[in-house]
């Protein structure tokens, strides 16, 4: 090998080649997914040589001009006395350096203070998303290498993590292996580069494999994950003209990251780690009024300033800016969520900004239309703008789920995002009014019956779309405060989102949202909001519980059982990365399981040494070891390659291998498992044999009457043939036979009505079919009643 270092003190790289000590020889220590690291030890003095500096940046090569390392000198050299010599003593330097992502690792970690998120990227577009997120990190140009890299389902880096250790957990949620290697980073597919090695053809010896099952088999695997919301639960109260409090029967499930982004603008220069800025005319500058903004170039999508991860549609979104000015002679759109390209027709739901009879107005736009009311803002006034989203559904993008099995990669997981209805409310508030002046409603889609039917599972978020915008935003804030949603229908039929926030922002009420000890969730409306007498309240909420799945492999428990014995072997554990966030997730993550427990390849470790492969060997790469005319795939999870000092050049490389199976959890790629199990996790009593098996939740299930003396619900969509709706008193306990006396009824059509009994009524309602024994839906859909009855 050889090896040059750059002292960083003008002379460039400098050939240490010749004063390598022998007791000391260069290694090269790879891992899959960490940095490399190399050792060297030196005489000091050598042929005239400095003893080289920290952060001095090292090379090495093979003769052939391969690179194997490249890096710096993080720590400064280590000497050793080696005796005395005619000069003097003598001694050698221990040197030890770290590949390429140091300098990111000392600079940042690739995530935000935040909890924004990445939405089904490929492995190498998320990697370029974490150096981008490094500020004043060198550019490091990301590649994909041999094959293509898989996509990711929803990943989220850790704030406190260093930048290598998210970056390997997002190689690893892609099944590959990154290194970073010649001043660029190169994600590679796991098995992409295969290296052969056989009896037959002398190319492997024998006596230097050592290999050995190190795992039993499993074929009925139970997996938990993160909780979920479960049932959609609609509460209805009824108003009396004085009670402020409502409580729920329920906690409801609120998410733990909840500021997806927040900015004042009150540094020097945009922020690298949230923001990405196309503005070719220079039109956006940071102020003392924050962004400012003057003109555009004309053109629709090309001056913009949009958030560097798209955002989840999921659950409630509210997406704030405040102090906006609205300069005249202004066109653009602020504020938007779009579906594609930053153009008008792919706007989702954003604020426009436009003339009219030669003033600025504001607008909302929902599906690249104009709706709502068309405000005037007065000039000089400040003013916040609000968009309110609201999807029953908390998860859009399913994690997929990938392992290696005989050397082949295959995917779990659907591709498709989850389906699912949204609302809308677009508000807007005058700053120089008193703080309890209500917000100025521009769009309410409950209120004009606009529900978006299908909504977008993820969108971009779009700060400002300049057109020829001209103004400024002192601050903006995208948040998910959780899942509930108030609305409330007038005695007079009105219909009206109620505006869930703070005390001084011009809202309506304040949410609590309990918590899984039991303390129930509540609603706070503020003076001058209280429901008028006869005003029915209806809060939308999900309650929340562990996710979890249980599969089976019939065939495999058929392949292992005897006369004497049955064959299945469970194994119950916990998905730890990438993170399951439901129970379809758990359900991807237990078929990647099962196809590589259930394989006896599967289930080999060991290791291999190499002299002077054809090919450099890297980690993630696969040996294809053929022995007795079998051949088994190996996937390579660490390698050391040491220089033995020979002419011609000899390398020797120590392999160490184990397939997916074959470790406590997965070492650096793929799903990291553990044995540890929830406590507070319900676990099937009988193992599914495929994932799916349920039918669609009733996502629009609505109270569309309740009296004194009935309730009138509809279900939102019509029954499969032969099938309906059944409802219950309690959850959980659906099904043809199951406890005749909870059942209330089963209903072949999608409306139906049920004779008020009580004033607090509760209702669990699935769909089924007519298969035997039924298939239901997953959750339930829930109506709690605490209303007057005659």
């Amino acid at each position: 090998m050889l090896i040059t270092i750059d002292n960083l003190d003008g002379h460039g790289p400098v050939d240490y080649t010749g004063s390598i000590a022998p007791e000391g020889p260069i290694t090269v220590q790879r891992a899959l997914n960490k940095p490399s690291r190399c050792t060297v030890e030196i005489v000091v003095g050598a042929e005239g040589l400095p003893l080289p500096a920290r952060r001095g940046r090292v090379t090495v090569t093979t003769q052939a001009g391969t690179a194997l390392f490249t890096g710096y000198l993080a720590t400064e050299p280590v000497q050793i006395y080696a005796g005395t010599a005619s000069m003097g003593p003598v001694y050698r330097a221990r040197l030890s350096a770290v590949s390429d992502e140091w300098l990111l690792d000392n600079l940042g970690s690739g995530g935000t203070v935040y909890d924004a998120t990445s939405l089904g990227l490929s492995g190498e577009a998320l990697l370029a998303i974490l150096a981008a997120r490094v500020p004043g990190a060198p550019a490091l140009p990301v590649s994909a290498g041999v094959g293509t890299v898989q996509a990711i389902g929803s990943f989220t880096p850790g704030k406190a993590s260093s930048w290598s250790e998210n970056a390997a957990l997002a190689a690893s949620a892609a099944y590959a292996g990154y290194r970073a290697l010649n001043g660029e980073l190169l994600l590679q597919p796991a098995g992409a580069t295969v290296h052969d090695f056989s009896d037959a053809d002398g190319t492997l010896s024998v006596a230097e494999l050592q290999t050995s099952a190190v795992r039993e088999l499993a074929n009925d695997v139970t997996i938990t994950g993160a909780g979920e919301p479960a049932a959609y639960i609609g509460e209805q109260f009824m108003g009396d003209g004085t009670t402020t409090i409502f409580e729920l029967r329920e906690s409801a499930f609120r998410p733990t990251q909840r500021t997806l982004l927040r900015d004042s603008f009150n540094e020097p220069a945009f922020d690298v780690t949230q923001w990405t800025v196309a503005d070719p005319g220079s039109h956006f500058s940071l102020t003392g009024a924050g962004l400012t903004m003057n003109g555009g170039n004309g053109n629709d999508g090309q001056t913009v300033i949009s958030a560097l991860d798209a955002v989840e549609m999921g659950g409630a979104i509210v997406a704030q800016l405040g102090g906006v000015l609205f300069g005249a002679a202004s066109d653009g759109m602020l504020a938007c969520m779009y579906e594609g390209t930053p153009v008008l027709a792919n706007c989702f739901a954003g604020f426009r900004v436009r003339q009219n009879a030669g003033n600025t107005v504001v607008v909302p736009v929902v599906n690249g239309v104009e709706v709502g009311t068309v405000f005037t803002p007065i000039a000089g006034h400040s003013y916040t703008l609000r968009l309110r989203l609201h999807c029953v559904e908390m998860q859009r993008v399913m994690q997929p789920y990938y392992c290696m099995v005989d050397g082949v990669v295959q995917r779990f997981g659907s591709a498709s995002g989850v389906t699912a209805p949204m609302d809308l409310v677009f508000e807007l508030v005058d700053e120089g009014t008193a703080s309890n002046t209500p917000a100025t409603v521009l769009y309410d889609s409950f209120a004009v019956g606009g529900t978006v039917v299908s909504s977008p599972a993820t969108c971009a978020f779009v700060l400002a779309n300049a057109t020829q915008l001209f103004g400024s935003i002192a601050s903006v804030s995208v948040t998910r405060p959780g899942i509930m949603w108030v609305v409330s229908t007038l005695p007079s039929g009105t219909l009206q989102t109620r505006l869930i926030g703070v005390a001084g922002q011009g809202v309506d009420c304040t949410a609590t949202y309990g918590s899984q000890t039991g303390t129930p969730g509540k609603i706070t409306f503020f003076a001058g909001r209280v429901p008028v007498a006869g005003e029915r309240i209806t809060v939308y909420y999900r309650n929340q519980r562990r996710s979890v799945a249980r599969l089976a492999s019939a065939s495999s428990i058929a392949s292992e059982s005897s006369s004497n014995a049955p064959g299945t072997s469970r194994w119950l554990g916990e998905v730890l990365q990438p993170v399951a966030r439901s129970t379809a997730d758990c359900e991807a993550a237990a078929q990647a399981v099962l196809a590589f427990a259930t394989s006896r390849s599967a289930a080999l470790a060991g290791s291999y040494t190499a002299i002077n492969p054809t090919q450099d060997i890297w980690p993630g790469d696969v040996l294809a070891i053929t022995s007795n005319g079998v051949t088994t795939q190996l996937l390579v999870r660490g390698v050391v390659a040491k220089d033995c000092g020979a002419q011609p050049e000899v390398i020797e490389y120590r392999i160490a291998f184990a397939n997916d199976w074959a470790t406590e959890w997965a070492d650096g790629i793929g799903l990291r498992l553990s044995e540890r199990i929830a406590a507070n996790a319900w676990f099937p009593s009988i193992a599914a044999s495929a994932p799916g098996q349920v039918l669609a939740n009733l996502q629009q299930l609505t109270v569309t009457n309740l009296t004194t003396s009935v309730l009138q619900i509809d279900t939102g969509t019509t029954p499969p043939a032969g099938g309906g709706f059944e409802i219950r008193r309690r959850d959980w306990l659906f099904g043809a036979g199951v406890d005749a006396a909870d059942l209330v009824m089963r209903s072949p059509v999608r409306s139906f009505s049920i004779p008020r009994a009580s004033q607090l009524e509760q209702y669990f309602v699935r769909m089924y079919d007519a298969s035997t024994p039924p298939v239901y839906s997953r959750f339930s859909s829930v109506v709690f009643t605490n209303a007057p009855v005659s």
